[in-house]
């Protein structure tokens, strides 16, 4: 079993795919992840992030749902 957190990407940087990284917020932490898997993900995007790394894209709602679920546990 995985886990994987969304997280609020901030800034981008780096032209190349496999290279590319970009500063993402989970809520006051910043982090440099990985953005390989999401080549589409834009400065501002959601994105669900495990081991550093982004796997997919979420929308504003279904990120807003997790940080809720995950508060719940708190």
């Amino acid at each position: 079993m995985c886990l994987a957190i969304p997280g609020e990407i901030i800034s981008i940087k780096g032209d190349d795919a496999l290279s590319r990284s970009g500063q993402v917020r989970f809520g006051d932490v910043m982090r440099e992840i990985c953005l390989a898997f999401v080549p589409d993900a834009v400065e501002g995007d959601y994105v669900l992030i495990h081991a550093g790394i982004a796997i997919s894209v979420l929308d504003e709602d279904a990120a807003q749902a997790t940080f809720r679920a995950l508060e719940q546990i708190e």
